[in-house]
């Protein structure tokens, strides 16, 4: 494990250079240590390890995503979910408490919206009981966690499938908050799903057009027929009347 660890880190360190550490650093307003080593550069170092370990075993996969973690070092924390992605069929449905753990300490929509759409999201469509674990994670204090919980539920509803029902009474529940990540959670998630059902965004954001933010609203309607678009936007430009 120990072996592994070091050629990803040494891999991700060669990738990196200080110019584009210190612009992401910034960008991101990150608090943790940049390489400069861009999103393409991790995932294919991620992917050389998957070609090279396709039959890396579950425990070993969680040891090395949790010693990549433990650094506070972003590219690291990435590549760990980049590996996670990879590998999720190993995954078990308890492996949702270290995901949680995970997302606790990310702090950033850098870190936090892959492993809710492509771990979590995941995890969720192959073990469907850990919809109570999303449930809780709805109501949590942490703005993050609640952020995870929408964006867990992105990929199925973006394909035309998953569970819009579960979405809604998240984002029904969410729709008047004033966190910037928390509005623009819901409008991105209603955005992919018009992609494929756009109905069922038209029928679910009319009754509450009026309550959304100007940012769920944007984001929602951007592909949407116009006519259903304008009707929206009127719709929510009712708000402060």
């Amino acid at each position: 494990m120990r072996e592994i660890v070091s050629e990803i880190d040494q891999a991700l360190r060669a990738a990196g250079t200080p110019a584009r550490a210190a612009q992401e650093k910034r960008y991101l307003k990150s608090e943790l240590e940049h390489l400069g080593a861009g999103v393409p550069a991790v995932r294919a170092i991620a992917k050389r390890l998957r070609r090279e370990r396709p039959g890396l075993e579950r425990a070993v996969l969680l040891d090395v995503a949790s010693a990549l973690w433990a650094e506070p070092v972003h590219e690291r924390r990435l590549c760990a979910i980049e590996l996670l992605t990879l590998y999720v069929d190993r995954l078990e449905a308890n492996d949702a408490a270290l995901l949680e753990r995970l997302l606790r300490e990310a702090r950033t929509w850098a870190l936090v919206d892959p492993i809710a759409t492509n771990v979590v999201g995941a995890l969720v469509t192959h073990h469907p009981k850990l919809g109570r674990t999303l449930d809780r994670w709805a109501q949590d204090e942490n703005f993050w966690i609640r952020r995870a919980a929408l964006l867990a539920l992105l990929v199925p509803l973006r394909s035309g499938g998953g569970d819009f029902e579960r979405f809604g009474r998240y984002a029904d529940a969410m729709l008047e908050e004033k966190e910037f990540f928390i509005r623009k959670a819901i409008g991105w998630v209603l955005r992919e799903t018009t992609k494929k059902t756009p109905e069922r965004v038209v029928g679910w954001l009319g009754p509450r057009a009026a309550r959304a933010s100007g940012i769920t609203m944007r984001e929602a309607v951007k592909h949407l027929p116009e006519r259903d678009r304008r009707a929206l936007l009127a719709a929510g430009a009712r708000r402060g009347a």
